[in-house]
């Protein structure tokens, strides 16, 4: 009897390992079906850089290096553009032209040279141009113009390479198509964010500038690390996380007081997962003597995570959120593993973009007197009546309009005010400052304009950002927009990624004041 248990054991078994290697092998065929090599889009790529060079009256050679590499065809459908405007910007912001080169001893060819390489389970994409570098006077100047820093404080070159990639920001002197029709690096940026890549930027006054985008290999099979808070676990995908470690309970304490953790001789952003998650204030398991803190990384930001428990690296199939799930705050996939169950695959940097202040604030009442007695001092305390999620004011005429963008709105995470004219819109702005105020025209009783005017003329509202968002796209509304402080103008219809980019600027500088 005890022999035939065996044997069905044993059969069942090997049934499941060869179920696995099945698995495995079905993945690595999706994996092969979906992969293209780089070179594919090289023509197009030339003939930006080509188109490009003539309109500015430049001489500029591309190169590709590594261009067999294969990437998936999914991730480099969606990057194309971006790989194009970087390379616009290349030309139109980088190469100088031909005298300029000679003057300054280089060869009147300017030269942009993109490498590919495989670093693990992401590639890389760098963007290298021989040129004069970042602008960092230019920089400072349209920084300075449009309130991002203040005349006397310093700029060096890594901050001014940060500054590029905010919304609407541009050096451009004229919006052409070669400067991106006006558009900044933020679009560029928006999209590897989206990917769960990051970007890294280096420039040398005089000798060029590198732009470094480095990219998961594919996004239809992945690597994720499985992460447990409470009875909650999710997926991360491996790429952001950058290292796992045991932090003491007087380590973990003190980050929970001063709402950052060190690492690597930087200070962090601390959180709790679970409040992140929006699922629980504070971790209800037992305290050991160390607990698990994860670093994430994500474009250019750290954060510092404490978790529960790490359950461990999976190769998963990432399956397509749809419209409805599409735009949930930090949500990058969904995922099925093998045991049946439906597993969230989330982006944690992203999620404290619009949630970090509330879960920090969660979290407020789990600093605790560290283990010297010492009474803590939260570096935010609890205040119970302020609203923790920033609130944007929507001034339209449309009730179709205010609800739409109510809806978009809301479904980042954002709390939403409306108002149909400028008067509504100051009866709103008496009873709460939002973050930022996104505002038509043409309106009765009172218009975008009066209301713009209105707003930088009393002292308690002049320092809200402002946002137009209307169908009089004509250069005299714009500049007449500009003469009244209006910080963006944008046509209708507008791009939705191009706005919650800048809500979410204008939001976060907000919550940092």
């Amino acid at each position: 009897m005890q022999r035939n248990i065996h044997r069905v054991v044993e059969a069942t078994e090997d049934d499941l390992i060869a179920q696995a290697r099945q698995t495995r092998e079905l993945q690595r065929d999706l994996l092969r079906t979906r992969m293209v090599e780089f070179e594919g889009i090289s023509d197009r790529l030339y003939r930006v850089v080509r188109l490009a060079a003539k309109e500015s009256g430049k001489q500029v050679k591309l190169d590709i290096v590594g261009g067999s590499i294969e990437m998936d065809r999914g991730v480099l459908d969606r990057m194309t553009p971006a790989f194009e405007h970087l390379l616009r910007n290349c030309v139109a912001h980088g190469i100088e032209v031909p005298g300029v080169r000679g003057a300054a001893g280089k060869e009147a060819t300017g030269a942009i040279a993109i490498h590919l390489r495989h670093e693990g389970n992401d590639i890389s994409v760098e963007f290298q141009d021989d040129g004069a570098g970042l602008d960092v006077q230019r920089i400072r100047e349209k920084a300075v113009q449009q309130g991002m820093i203040t005349p006397d404080q310093p700029l060096s070159e890594t901050e001014a390479a940060n500054l590029i990639f905010l919304p609407g920001f541009s050096t451009a002197t004229q919006v052409t198509e070669l400067a991106g029709r006006g558009i900044g690096m933020d679009v560029v940026r928006s999209e590897v964010n989206a990917l769960g890549g990051r970007i890294e930027t280096s420039t040398q006054q005089g000798r060029g500038t590198s732009f470094k985008l480095v990219l998961p290999l594919t996004t239809a099979v992945t690597q994720v690390v499985m992460i447990r808070s409470g009875k909650l676990a999710v997926g991360v995908p491996a790429n952001l996380v950058e290292l796992v470690r045991r932090g003491t309970l007087k380590e973990v304490q003190q980050a929970y007081n001063s709402g950052s953790f060190e690492f690597a001789g930087e200070q962090l952003p601390f959180f709790w997962s679970g409040a992140l998650l929006q699922s629980s204030v504070r971790s209800n398991e037992p305290q050991g003597k160390t607990l698990p803190i994860v670093i994430f990384r994500s474009a250019a930001q750290r954060i510092a995570v404490h978790v529960d428990e790490v359950l461990g690296n999976q190769e998963v199939v990432v399956k397509n959120l749809g419209p409805q799930l599409s735009r949930l705050p930090g949500l990058a996939g969904m995922t099925v593993l093998a045991s049946g169950a439906v597993v969230l695959i989330y982006n944690p940097v992203a999620l404290t973009q619009v949630y970090g202040e509330q879960a920090r604030q969660m979290s407020a009442d789990s600093a605790q007197p560290d283990v010297l007695g010492q009474p803590a001092q939260p570096a935010a305390p609890l205040l119970p009546a302020a609203p923790t999620v920033p609130l944007v004011l929507v001034v339209d005429d449309s009730i179709t309009v205010r609800r739409v963008t109510q809806r978009l709105l809301q479904r980042e995470g954002y709390r939403v005010a409306l108002a149909a004219d400028g008067l509504q819109a100051l009866e709103r702005l008496a009873e709460e400052l939002p973050a930022v105020v996104l505002s038509d025209i043409e309106m009765p009783r009172m218009d975008g304009f009066d209301l713009a005017r209105n707003i930088r003329g009393d002292a308690r509202l002049s320092h809200l950002p402002i946002v137009m968002i209307t169908s009089r796209i004509a250069e005299k509304h714009r500049e007449h927009a500009r003469e009244l402080g209006v910080n963006h103008y944008l046509g209708k219809p507008y791009s939705e990624e191009e706005l919650m980019s800048l809500v979410k600027h204008y939001c976060r500088q907000a919550v940092e004041a």
